[in-house]
Formats: structure tokens, sequence, C-alpha cells
């Protein structure tokens, strides 16, 4: 069967069957008949996107047992089953079963169409979630998790690849909102501890007068108030992954105990003068410049050298715009099927608003935005959208490319060969299009 015909009809009686296909025709609503369950049976294949509405009482295999088949076949599927007058308690025991619902005859076309239009929107709906989650199934690779075709996260994928099955330390660096923390999972998820514990501890986000206690744990007794022992983060990330997040916020007292323990590979809890093994890797992310603040005597330089084996660098959103679409889509697909609405459509304005917004609060803001968008609200706070309103999709896609290229300049310091071979674009067109922008270089 056509798998864009939606409503299939399963009735011996051919006058019943005519009045069924007549009454949703002229409702502009698809739909065939056939006179057997067996014949429903080979109709419906895998790829049958729409319903099926079975009189109960049929020659050979009757209503109840096709209801059977069709939901071992597809769980989803709805089936409406037709009765005859005195079958409703046979129409409970099939609801029972997962008939979507169920008519007694004589119905009128009106009851007909009705019941047909709400299983034809289950079924879209049921679809529909079906396809993003299988979208977002095949997406659990590191291209589905970290997202974008720019040059800095095809480079940054090709790094997490490279390192994620080593035991060597990681300083992630990034303005709030760029990821970090998804990388750090990332780099813990693709090695070979993910079976093990990945504990993040915000360093920002705790008193001094708790950290100690919070990362090395304590003994009871240790002080008022520590009525048992505690496991810290680190003994609890043991075999596996600690995430050190805003790390630049971490009292410099802590920071010396911290680099005895990477150090040492040991720990003592708060109380105690045991000391602990401990094997964990260290993640650490910060929206600071730590080189700057090592130099500057407001981080260990010793500590940042031994947490600075390798460096990921998450660039701004804003310097790469070619991503925003492809992120934006991604986040509504995830919106969608979390809220279980409709996938909604791209509009214009939507696009203008997208392109030309400068996301200060980076990827974090963005899926914000495709939250909202997905639940049919206004995707841009007007304080927000103020820059980009008015602009037509020509306009919107004109300043999405004179931001490509002004980013392709800036990483290129002006060299045209270079800013070209990154683009894929031939360099007497990107010369032509520097300067239809007025673009130095």
């Amino acid at each position: 069967m056509n798998p864009e015909l939606s409503v299939l009809i399963v009735e011996d009686d051919p006058h019943v069957l005519l009045g069924c296909q007549q009454a949703l025709t002229l409702e502009d609503i698809p739909c065939i008949g056939v006179g057997s369950a067996e014949e429903a049976l080979e109709q419906v294949g895998d790829n049958f996107a729409g319903i099926v509405i079975s009189d109960i009482r049929l020659p050979g295999i009757d209503g109840l047992e096709l209801l059977t088949r069709l939901k071992q076949r597809d769980r989803s599927l709805p089936v409406v089953l037709i009765t005859g007058h005195g079958d409703i308690s046979m129409a409970v025991g099939a609801m029972q079963k997962g008939a979507y619902d169920f008519m007694e005859k004589p119905f009128s076309p009106e009851r007909l169409v009705d019941v047909a239009r709400r299983a034809l929107e289950q079924r879209r709906l049921a679809r529909e979630v079906s396809s993003l989650r299988r979208q977002l199934a095949e997406r659990d690779s590191l291209e589905g998790r970290i997202i974008g075709r720019s040059p800095a996260m095809q480079n940054l994928r090709e790094l997490i690849a490279n390192v994620a099955d080593t035991s060597a330390n990681v300083l992630i660096e990034g303005e709030t909102g760029t990821g970090k923390e998804l990388v750090a999972r990332c780099l813990h998820d693709f090695s070979r501890r993910h079976g093990k514990q990945f504990v993040a501890l915000n360093c920002g986000g705790l008193p001094e007068n708790l950290f100690e206690s919070e990362i090395f744990g304590h003994e009871a007794n240790a002080f008022t108030g520590a009525g048992k022992r505690r496991i810290g983060k680190i003994e609890h990330a043991d075999g596996g992954t600690l995430f050190l997040d805003e790390v630049e916020s971490m009292p410099l007292p802590l920071q010396i105990k911290l680099l005895r323990v990477l150090q040492e590979r040991t720990l003592e809890r708060l109380g105690s003068n045991q000391s602990v093994a401990v094997d964990c890797r260290v993640i650490a992310a910060t929206k600071s410049d730590l080189d700057e603040a090592s130099k500057a005597g407001a981080f260990r330089s010793d500590l940042y050298y031994r947490l600075n084996v390798v460096t990921l660098e998450l660039p701004p959103l804003r310097e790469r715009r070619e991503d925003i679409l492809q992120l934006f889509e991604h986040f509504t697909q995830q919106s969608a099927l979390r809220f279980d609405r409709a996938l909604p459509e791209l509009d214009n304005q939507t696009l203008s608003n997208l392109m030309s917004h400068d996301w200060p609060g980076n990827v974090r803001e963005l899926r914000n935005v495709a939250e909202r968008f997905a639940l049919g609200l206004p995707a841009f706070k007007k304080s927000g959208a103020s820059a980009s309103q008015g602009l037509t999709f020509a306009e919107a896609v004109e300043a999405f490319e004179r931001n490509l290229l002004v980013d392709a300049l800036q990483r290129s310091g002006g060299n045209l060969t270079q800013a070209s071979q990154e683009l894929s674009m031939a360099k007497t067109t990107l010369f032509d299009k520097v300067k239809k922008y007025g673009l130095s270089h």
C-alpha cells in the first residue's frame, strides 16, 4: 500500500465500505478499502503511515485477531474497530487490547470523519516523535554531540578523538555557555574510563570553608557538624574522571593541596592521617586566561602546568556563525521531542534574528531560544531581537556571509589565500566578496 494513503478501511459489506470511502473522500482524507483482514495485512507494510478502521465481524480472520496482529507489527498504529449492535462488551475488550476507538453501527459520516481525524493526528505525532528519536540516537556519536561544520569544531573533534582515551589531564578554555562540560563528558565517554564515575565540581559555586571537605572528604567528627565520614569528589571519581569547572575560582591554599594529590596520586581526608590512593583523570575548565592569572600570582603556575597537558579552546558562537543553523535545528528537534510538540517550520524573521544576533550567552543562549521556538513562543525577546528586526531573508543571508568572511579573515590574519582555503572558496571569488562588503584584509 502507498504509505501516503492515510486510512485503510476493512469492511466486507461493499455498501458500508463504499459509504465510508465517500465520507472520508469528501473531507479530503485519503483512503483505500479492502474486504478482508487478510487483504489488510498485505497492505500494511513497514512503511505504512496511516491508520486502520476495521469491522470486527469479518470472514476468515476477524477484526480482533487483525488488531492483535497489527499491534504486534507496530504498537503505535491506531486501529479503530466497527461493532454491531450488542457488541459493546466485545468493543471494551478490544480497547483493553490496544484499539484506539470503536464505533457502533449504524454511525454517521460525521462520527467516522471525527474519529479518523483524531486517530490520524495521533499517528502523525507518534511517527514524528519516533523519527526524532531515531535522529537523536544516530547523533550519539562524537559528531552528533560536538555539533558544527566550522573548521574550529572539526579541529576540536579531532583533538577530542586523539586524547580521549589517554590519561593526560586536559584544560578546556572558553567563554561561559560554549559547552565546556559537554566537551569534558565527551572526553570521559569516549575513553576507557567511561564505565566509571564522571564527577563534576563547580569550583566557583562552593564557599571556601566547605571546599576542602567537598573535594577531599572528611572523617566523622573532623569538625563541628561532621557527624559521619564523607567521601570527597576526588575519591568518588577514582577510576573515572574529575571535572573541575571554573577552576580559576579555586582558593590558593587548596590549589597547593590539589597539586599534591595530582603529583602523588594519594589524598588524606580531613581528620585523617591515612593516605588513600586515587586514580582519576582531571579535566579542568576555565573562562579566564590561566596563563595570565598564573603570571599575575592569582593562580599557581605549577598547578596550571600540571593541568595544562592538553589545551582545548572552545570558540564563542559569534566566531563560528556557520554552525548556528545546524545547532538550532538540533536543539529544536530535542525540544520538540521533550515537549511532545510538532516540529515548527523556521520562518524568515527567526532566521534573520538567528544570523544577526551576537550571542553573548553562546550555545547555552541558542539552546534557550530553540526551546522557546519549539514551544511556539517568540524565539527572541524584543530586547534581544531589536538589532535584527526588519531584515529580509536576503539581508539575513548577506549578514551571515559577511560574518563568515570577517571571521575567516581574522583567523588568517588577513591572508586571502589562507582564508579562501579555509572557506573552500576560489581566491578571486573571495576577493570580489571582500570588495563587495568593504572589508579590509
